[in-house]
């Protein structure tokens, strides 16, 4: 039976999805946990089940967009619980809709959010760790992240940019020689609050492409890279397959999500006409929790594999067309004789 370590973990985006259910699990060890969200409902809901399952919760209301806010969030953390030991980068927005009604402003809002809000959350990690030379920061990010999924442009760009951000500085910190340890996090599609309240521009309800699965499958990666900060993590073979399309067949593979991703998105229901939480949070009033609407056909476990292992299936499945092809160019050549 492992030892457990109490450790002071902030996570952003705490407040509902993988964030609050990494929140939660964090808390079942008996860690500290600072808890970073705009909605003041979701923070204090967490903030009462981290203190349920034997954590000790700090909650600050906080837009990871504002750089300063961030900062000013981590001072209070690592002024209140301590030093912090792990960083977790998991707020999100995204919109539903094709690209050509999105304006400007929601990419502007979408990039800041979902890309530099984990920019600003690692820096101000950074500049506390690096004094220290030790901490893991963990960067959570999708299958999204890999190839894109059309209605959700400004989300996948997004989650593009922070892989590029974190394989670059991941680069730079083993430069350094330093020992504060950035892992990644691919998520598959979960049930989360986000289908009732990102910005929607379709006439049927926003729905996440199936297989569905619930956030705790999420936040045990979450956990397992927040204590053993592995380079990178993949959870669920439906990641894998993203991966390893977007390496073997990545044409075929924009054709299929041309058809999946946007049926597999949008629900046969009408849209509701409600409040979105773009610019501003949902959850002042109403605490949404850690799941979506989606309960009857979610999956409670997933296989989660390093991102190695996955990149060298996927390689060997790209090079199987080229063996084939040595190796009908060597049996013609045989034949020839």
């Amino acid at each position: 039976m492992s030892r457990k370590v109490s450790r002071h973990v902030v996570i952003t985006g705490a407040s509902a999805g993988a964030g609050r259910a990494a929140a939660i699990a964090c808390a079942r060890r008996g860690w500290k946990v600072t808890l970073l969200a705009r909605g003041r409902a979701g923070l204090e809901g967490a903030r009462a089940e981290v203190e349920r399952n034997a954590g000790t919760a700090l909650a600050i209301p906080t837009d990871v967009a504002d750089a300063g806010a961030v900062e000013a969030a981590a001072a209070e953390a690592e002024k209140t619980q301590g030093p912090i030991d792990v960083w977790v980068n998991a707020a999100m927005v995204t919109i539903f809709g094709p690209t050509s009604e999105v304006t400007p402003e929601e990419f502007r809002r979408v990039t800041e959010v979902t890309y530099l809000g984990q920019v600003h959350g690692t820096m101000s990690a950074l500049r506390r760790m690096r004094a220290a030379n030790r901490g893991t920061i963990v960067n959570v990010g999708s299958a999204l992240g890999y190839h894109g999924l059309c209605l959700q442009a400004a989300y996948c760009g997004a989650k593009f940019a922070v892989r590029g951000f974190t394989e670059s500085l991941r680069s730079e910190l083993i430069h350094e020689g330093s020992k504060v340890r950035l892992s990644f996090v691919v998520l598959p599609a979960l049930n989360t609050p986000q289908f009732d309240w990102s910005r929607n521009k379709m006439a049927g309800r926003p729905r996440p492409v199936a297989p569905v699965y619930e956030p705790e499958v999420a936040a045990e990666a979450i956990l397992y890279a927040a204590r053993f900060a592995p380079r990178e993590l993949v959870v669920a073979t439906s990641s894998l397959q993203v991966m390893a399309g977007s390496v073997v067949a990545p044409g075929y593979l924009e054709r299929r999500l041309a058809q999946v991703g946007w049926s597999g998105q949008v629900a046969s229901e009408a849209a509701e006409t409600r409040p979105d939480n773009l610019f501003e949070p949902v959850d002042e009033e109403e605490d949404f929790g850690a799941r979506g609407r989606f309960d009857g056909e979610t999956r409670r476990w997933a296989t989660i594999v390093p991102a190695g292992a996955a990149r060298l299936m996927a390689g060997a499945a790209a090079s199987l067309p080229v063996i084939f092809a040595i190796a009908g160019t060597v049996l013609g050549t045989r034949r020839s004789r």
